[in-house]
């Protein structure tokens, strides 16, 4: 189950087109912490979690564009 998560992390931070520095700025966090993630060694808090679910759904409603 961890596994998956941290395929999951990695996969939205490239769907985004971020690197690990990018992605760590724009949730506030350090690039240690998005590798400890994505390699398995920690899991995002309930906070950061959230944080990362924003994040998505922000960034999947600028690629939908504007509806008409």
């Amino acid at each position: 189950m961890q596994e998956q998560f941290n395929v999951n992390i990695r996969e939205l931070r490239r769907n985004l087109r971020m690197t690990q520095e990018e992605f760590a700025h724009t949730l506030g966090i350090t690039v240690a912490t998005v590798n400890r993630w994505e390699n398995g060694h920690a899991k995002p808090s309930k906070l950061a979690r959230r944080a990362i679910e924003r994040l998505a759904q922000m960034r999947s409603a600028e690629s939908s564009g504007p509806s008409f």
